[in-house]
């Protein structure tokens, strides 16, 4: 019978690199697999969550339990969900003496968010992750969803995206993404991790980003729809000025974009990476209601 690896050892490489030849584990680049094995970043990542009782916590990608585990004795209630069928064994066993974690085996972006909090109506709900690569940004949009009350996203990416997340207006780093989840929520980065803090080493550096919902959106827009797909037009064609990339991405003529733009008080010459959110809104409410969509999309995310 195997028994529970210790939160200390999983959080080293030795620990870590037993626990995977004990279960017959090898790690898969398709599943952007690379195991936390720095109690530093750990720390860091638990502490960033202010975990309580009260919280309802939702881990994405959950692996051995290395994150698992903390959060399961801090937290009332924890669901950690896996894709990879082969980890849960070792993830079980390294949950075991916690009741109050559940499992659930699958791809989160084919989930309900909201079935994954568990307690009561009033918990305070969190997302704490180290989020696979490959499915950061879509992760952080569905579960900034207003309607799911998350408090507190915790998480884990490359650190690329970390710069995306948190960029300003003006920088080379500000785009779609960071409207985006700005648009939500204030968002800072805590700690920066080098490649060495996983195993196997991932081929670039990553960083813990800690982001807070905003009670309110940062923009006031008649219509959120209309406010991503004007975002989505500006930085679909980057070195377009403003005033070409939404008449070509929202089909309008370029005098009403112009016009609009005269109306904010915006640069048409100027290029969306320069546009901070309030600007964004602002030509929101002046071109709307705009046209019909030409094609069905989701114009949240991107670059």
């Amino acid at each position: 019978m195997h028994e529970p690896a210790p939160m200390d050892d999983l959080a080293t490489p030795a620990g870590t690199r037993a626990v995977l030849r004990r279960f017959g584990i090898r790690p898969l680049r398709r599943f952007g697999q690379h195991f936390l094995v720095s109690s530093r970043a750990l720390d860091a990542i638990v502490s960033a969550a202010s975990l309580s009782e009260a919280d309802s916590v939702v881990e994405v990608g959950a692996g051995l339990g290395t994150l698992t585990q903390p959060l399961a004795r801090l937290a009332g209630r924890v669901t950690a969900v896996e894709l990879d069928r082969r980890l849960l064994p070792a993830l079980a066993l390294g949950v075991s003496e916690h009741p109050n974690v559940r499992i659930v085996s699958g791809d989160v972006l084919e989930m309900v968010p909201g079935a994954l909090f568990d307690g009561t109506a009033d918990a305070v709900r969190k997302l704490v992750a180290n989020l696979p690569y490959n499915i950061a940004a879509p992760v952080l949009l569905r579960f900034l969803d207003p309607g799911l009350r998350v408090s507190r996203l915790v998480v884990t990416v490359q650190r690329e995206v970390a710069e995306r997340i948190v960029a300003l207006p003006g920088t080379a780093a500000y785009g779609r993404l960071s409207v985006a989840v700005q648009f939500r929520a204030r968002t800072r980065v805590v700690l920066r991790i080098p490649p060495g803090a996983f195993l196997p080493p991932p081929d670039v550096e990553s960083a813990v980003v800690e982001i807070v919902p905003r009670d309110a959106p940062a923009a006031i827009v008649p219509d959120e729809d209309e406010f991503f797909r004007i975002v989505a037009a500006g930085f679909g064609q980057r070195r377009k000025t403003l005033l070409n990339a939404l008449a070509h991405g929202l089909g309008l003529p370029v005098p009403v974009v112009a016009a609009a733009c005269a109306a904010c008080g915006v640069d048409p010459r100027a290029r969306a990476e320069t546009l901070a959110l309030d600007a964004f809104g602002a030509l929101t409410r002046v071109l709307h209601p705009l046209p019909a969509a030409r094609a069905p999309s989701d114009s949240r995310g991107g670059s």
